[in-house]
């Protein structure tokens, strides 16, 4: 299994962009993130500066993705 990278939640929002994502509405320091075409799924990304290693393995899981993935979306 790979290192999760340390990412900020802005960071996670721009490399989610290229996976499909859009901005849906930002809630105190939560942002809401939806995809429009199949697989329909809403993803809730904190504001932080560094995203915990748990919060952020819940975000992947979520979106189906692996943390290899993800890496080369960052």
């Amino acid at each position: 299994m790979a290192r999760l990278p340390v990412v900020s939640g802005r960071d996670l929002v721009r490399a989610f962009r290229g996976l499909g994502y859009v901005l849906d509405r930002q809630q105190g320091s939560h942002m809401i993130l939806r995809r429009e075409s199949p697989p329909h799924r809403r993803l809730v990304i904190p504001d932080h500066k560094e995203i915990a290693k748990g919060t952020l393995r819940a975000i992947l899981r979520q979106a189906g993705i692996a943390v290899d993935d993800l890496e080369r979306l960052l």
